[in-house]
């Protein structure tokens, strides 16, 4: 028997939302250790780290497996905050080598927690 498909309500919270942002690096994995450090240190409670392979201006074509092994880093938080964390992962992370990696600040237009099915407030998303 087939299972019955539902759809759940969305609860939206029409209060002023603070302003998020989605700060987004692509560092070399050593870098790692000293960037989370560093974001521990500034006060940053929560980020996702995944693994991933690219290449960009350092890409070596002649290479059976030319992809690079690097980690991405994605941490959601205040608008207000981002560039000092952007600018910390840079500092972290930066060797002076070609391909140390890429750092970028994207909008953010909603976010929802999943376990309430609800928009979350930004303040209980604070880094």
């Amino acid at each position: 028997m087939a299972r019955e498909s539902r759809q759940l309500p969305v609860e939206i919270n029409t209060g002023t939302m603070m302003e998020l942002k989605l700060v987004v690096a692509i560092i070399r994995t050593h870098a790692l250790e000293s960037v989370e450090e560093r974001l521990r240190e500034l006060g940053v409670r929560g980020l996702t780290v995944s693994r991933a392979k690219g290449f960009g201006a350092r890409a070596n074509f002649f290479s059976a497996d030319w992809l690079v092994d690097q980690v991405k880093i994605e941490i959601y938080l205040e608008q207000d905050r981002a560039e000092s964390i952007a600018k910390a992962i840079l500092d972290a992370a930066h060797s002076g080598s070609r391909g140390d990696g890429i750092v970028a600040i994207l909008p953010v237009e909603k976010v929802y927690s999943v376990s309430t099915r609800s928009e979350d407030a930004p303040n209980r998303m604070r880094s």
